[in-house]
Order: C-alpha cells, then structure tokens, then sequence
C-alpha cells in the first residue's frame, strides 16, 4: 500500500517545534562533577527534520525565537547547517524574567550508570507558538508540503500550541498533506490539562496517516489499552505490542502506518533495538537486535526521521522501517541529538550490520 503524496511542493517534511539547547559534559561524565560543556541546538521535531535533511530533501521548521538573542542566533546558524529552511516570529524577550529558549541539561551516561536529563524550560518561547503568525494558506496551499510532522511535545505544550497543532492538521489535510504524529507523551505537559488534551490528541488522531508511540503514549494519549505489565523479554512482547497496534487501528480506521520502537536497555552503551509496523494489514517487524550507544537521546527520534524519509522517497514498506530502525541506530552514535547520515549507504551498512571501514 502507498501512501498517496502531492505531486506538486516546495517541501518534503514541516515540523513545528520550540528550538532550544542542549548542555552536555564532556567524556560522558555526569553534570553535577563536571566543569566543561558542550553545548547543541536540539528539539525532539528538528532531530527528526534532520534524516531527510542531510539526505538532500526540502526542510522546514516552523518555529519562533527571541528576538536579538545570541541563542536564537546559535539555532538560527545550526539549522541552516543542517540544511533546514526556518521560519517563525522574533518575539521580544521583555525583562531579564522574560522569554528565553529552552535549556536541557543532559549527560550521556556511561556503563552501568544510566544518563540523566534536567529540562530547564521557565519562560519558553517556543510555548508562544501560534497559527495567526504563520500563513498557513502559503505554506500548504501555495508552496505545497508532502508531509506534516506534528509531536505530542509541541501540542500539549501550551494551550496556544495545543490550537496551533490544530490548525496546522487542518490545514495539512485541507490541502491533500499526510500527517505523521508522534504521540510523545510527557505527564508534566499534561498535568491539570488531561481531559482537553485527550480530545485535541484524539482529533489529530482521527485525521493522522501515520501514528507513532509506545505503550505508554498510546493508553495515555488515546485510551487504548496496552499490553501486558511484566518481565517478558523484547522478543517475547511482540505479540502483545501486535495486539494493542490492532485496537489502536479499529479506533483510528483511516490511519494508513502504525509503528513503535522497541528498546531494552543492558547498560548505558548496549541496548536491544527493535521495531513494528503496521501498513495496511500488513505487519512488518524487527526483531532486536544489539546496538552500540554513544548516547541514547534522539534514537527514537531517528526512527521517525527514517521512516518518513523511505515514505517520502516511495519505497517499498518492508524498506521504511528497515530505515528507521538504522537511523534510529546511527543516532545513538552520535553525541549530537540527531543523526547526521553522509548518504543512504552508510545507513543501509548499518542495517546490513556492515561496520567496516570504507576507504
């Protein structure tokens, strides 16, 4: 089964997303012992954008900064290195309390000692996000987008973000888009708003093409029962992950592709991965496989990026989550949240499990 794309556009992928930083220490030690810092632009969306755009597809990121920030700047030049188009509104920062971007504070881990992750987000910009600052009409209707990726992150961050995700599904299908969402469940995001969220996360749903979440995104997002509580191995869960994509389908019929990742964590640096999907009524499945972990953030953001990007290019299904799960994997290889493929073929090595030096 295709996924049916519009033949005439300016961009391959739109993401909205809040850009902020990341704050890393170096040689994988923990923050609270550490005096040196590097230091990356980074949000769950863009690392997503960044499989199609290092792959040489058109890009954009719909956004808003702080205006005449040195950060906004920093972001501003990172995604034009990525090869990501921007666009969004410069909002003053007002006093020294006022709007500012968002500040992770993450060290990778190492071993048998698991990463840690403090989200710094007071006075986000990124929550500010409206549909009234963009023209929407322009960018689908004029411009033309083949895909649409929306992230739970973004509509539950805010209220205004909430109605902007809105209307940017509207918009998308209204002018024959495919959406993609990423549930990404995050319960301080949802906290005291669960009923309205519950129903804004149900309508995007409706109208989704493609659907991806874990377990815990799917009972909390959408309701839908998951599977078994317990100390079943990866392998071993499969079936039961194959059960709850089945009644995540009967409630959400017009949803082409359902995938979730897979991920069982030996230590810091050696995880199983794997990965299912649904397209049609057809089941595709990797089953896990032992992966190398530079640091851990971002993978599963790289399996979406693979995904969409083996849709993007109209492959065979049996290839996109073959994809995604190698891109899943290269980003894990990376200190940098996104992966930054040179070229399909370092991708397919890593799928091949072809680590040997090309010269």
């Amino acid at each position: 089964m295709k996924i049916g794309l519009p033949k005439k556009y300016t961009y391959s992928l739109v993401v909205p997303t809040s850009m902020g930083v990341r704050i890393t220490p170096v040689n994988g030690q923990p923050v609270h012992c550490s005096n040196t810092f590097i230091m990356q632009a980074t949000s769950a969306e863009s690392n997503v954008a960044s499989i199609s755009s290092y792959l040489g597809l058109p890009v954009k990121v719909l956004t808003t900064f702080v205006k005449d920030s040195p950060i906004a700047q920093f972001i501003k030049n990172d995604l034009a290195g990525r090869h990501i188009a921007y666009e969004g509104k410069e909002v003053a920062q007002g006093d020294p309390w006022g709007y500012r971007h968002q500040f992770n504070i993450a060290d990778s881990g190492y071993g048998s000692r698991g990463p840690r992750v403090q989200n710094d987000r007071a006075g986000e910009v990124g929550r500010t996000l409206n549909g009234k600052d963009f023209d929407l009409d322009r960018i689908f209707g004029i411009e033309g987008v083949q895909i649409l990726h929306l992230s739970g992150l973004i509509a539950a961050l805010s209220p205004e973000t909430s109605s902007f995700c809105l209307e940017l599904a509207r918009a998308a299908k209204k002018n024959g888009a495919r959406l993609s969402f990423d549930l990404n469940y995050r319960a301080s995001f949802w906290k005291g708003r669960e009923r309205e969220l519950h129903d804004i996360f149900k309508e995007i749903a409706n109208v989704a093409d493609i659907l991806v979440g874990n377990e815990e995104d799917f009972q909390l997002c959408l309701g839908i029962e998951g599977p078994e509580a317990g100390g079943k191995d990866l392998a071993a869960k499969i079936d039961s992950f194959k059960e709850m994509i089945g009644r995540v389908k009967k409630a959400y019929p017009n949803t082409t592709v359902f995938a979730t990742t897979l991920r069982q964590v030996i230590s810091a640096n050696r995880h199983l991965w794997g990965a299912i999907m649904l397209e049609g009524e057809d089941w595709h499945v990797v089953e896990p496989r032992e992966i190398g972990v530079l640091d851990r953030i971002g993978g599963g953001d790289g399996f979406v990026g693979g995904l969409l990007y083996a849709i993007l290019k109209g492959w065979q299904p049996e290839k996109w989550i073959q994809f995604g799960w190698a891109t899943g994997a290269m980003a894990t290889t990376f200190l940098t949240d996104y992966a930054q493929p040179a070229d399909e073929e370092q991708i397919w090595s890593i799928w091949e499990g072809n680590a040997r030096v090309k010269r």
